[in-house]
């Protein structure tokens, strides 16, 4: 009778685990229903890191990047990968020039990786040459350590660094630097300013091979000849029109629309095509100003009005109601929309054009030197150009 008992308890103890454990299973099912492991697709992006040389000699580099930055912002501009436009962010570094700190390499981080263009353009205008004595391996390896390359394998993560002196100056080698880019996914291009051959027995070339990169050489004096197009003043006119359409907001609104103005002006004093090519940026998504245009900032899944202190505000919206600020919005929304559309018509017509007084353009400049380069590395990552 005894035995029977006890079989009789160890039968229902074996019951009462086997129920639990069904209905631990059941939910384990009933949770991993609810959970979905296929991530959110990451957002691609391309980050560009220019290093460049601001030593004596290196005034034609300087000019180059000033004149040539926006027609660069045109073509990555045209990116496209699945379909989407992949997010833009520049960096710029300084080195080689002896006005820095010896004890950082005579290097400086003159800006983080960012989209505000008119901030890039400023900080290129800022640049003033000195000295010095030029480390590449040194201010690669600190754009790979102060930078935010991130993770993502679809990113383009490039690098393009221009000087004129040996790659194998400094304590950092540059054969490390390069193998550090090569682990976080960054590729180097070399722009070497003087001859071809010259570069290659400095290194340059092989500072880009390391990590699968491009080199070039470049004539850093060349005086850049512009054509002057019938399409030139139409465009410049629209771009006046377009920085009417702005409404600056917030403590910093009013300095960075000015900050707008400065940058046309600056471009304009390079030359009339300069100025062109720049207001074909400002007619593109690329130029985006949501952090002080309110209607660039209305286009933003979280875009509040009412969050918006009227008082940072032009002084004739300032007493208006959040309706009429709305309908004001969308009035001038569609006029930017509009202007854009016609400097993009008209930019097309420019570009054809330009390609038949074009030919096929050579010059070593830094210009067509990025370009080329950033053209190739993009597709080889299956992005697409428009």
């Amino acid at each position: 009778m005894k035995k029977i008992m006890v079989f009789l308890i160890f039968g229902v103890i074996v019951l009462q685990f086997s129920f639990a454990d069904s209905a631990t299973c059941t939910s384990r099912k009933s949770v991993a229903a609810s959970f979905d492991p296929t991530p959110e697709p990451e957002v691609t992006g391309i980050k560009v890191a220019l290093l460049l040389d601001t030593s004596n000699s290196m005034d034609g580099l300087i000019a180059q990047a000033k004149a040539q930055l926006w027609q660069i912002v045109n073509e990555l501009s045209l990116a496209k990968y699945g379909g989407k436009n992949p997010h833009l962010k520049i960096a710029l570094y300084e080195y080689g020039n002896d006005g820095l700190e010896q004890s950082d390499g005579y290097l400086r981080k003159v800006l983080d990786f960012g989209n505000d263009l008119d901030l890039i353009s400023e900080k290129l205008f800022s640049l003033k040459t000195n000295g010095g004595s030029e480390y590449c391996g040194t201010v690669i390896q600190k754009s790979l350590d102060e930078l935010a390359w991130g993770k993502n394998e679809q990113d383009l993560n490039l690098i393009f660094i221009a000087g004129n002196e040996p790659f194998t100056q400094g304590n950092v080698s540059y054969k490390d630097a390069t193998t550090n880019a090569k682990e976080k996914n960054v590729i180097v291009n070399t722009i070497f300013c003087g001859n071809y051959q010259e570069g290659i027995n400095g290194f340059w070339q092989q500072g880009a091979l390391l990590t699968g990169g491009d080199y070039s050489a470049i004539d850093h004096n060349v005086v850049q000849v512009y054509i002057v197009t019938p399409y030139d003043q139409q465009i410049i006119i629209l771009n006046q029109q377009l920085n009417d359409t702005y409404i600056y907001y917030g403590n910093q609104g009013y300095q960075k629309m000015e900050m707008q103005k400065v940058q046309d002006e600056n471009a304009a004093q390079m030359s009339e095509a300069v100025i062109v090519n720049r207001a074909v940026s400002k007619s593109k998504s690329i130029y985006n100003n949501n952090s002080w245009d309110l209607v660039d900032a209305s286009k933003e899944k979280d875009f509040d009005l009412k969050k918006i202190d009227k008082e940072d505000l032009p002084e004739e919206l300032k007493s208006k109601t959040n309706a009429e600020l709305e309908s004001f919005i969308k009035v001038q929304t569609a006029k930017r929309a509009d202007i854009q559309k016609q400097i993009d018509a008209l930019n097309v017509q420019r570009n054809q054009y330009l390609a038949t007084q074009q030919k096929n353009d050579k010059t070593e400049n830094l210009e067509n030197a990025m370009l080329s380069t950033i053209r190739k590395q993009a597709e080889s990552k299956r992005y697409t150009f428009e």
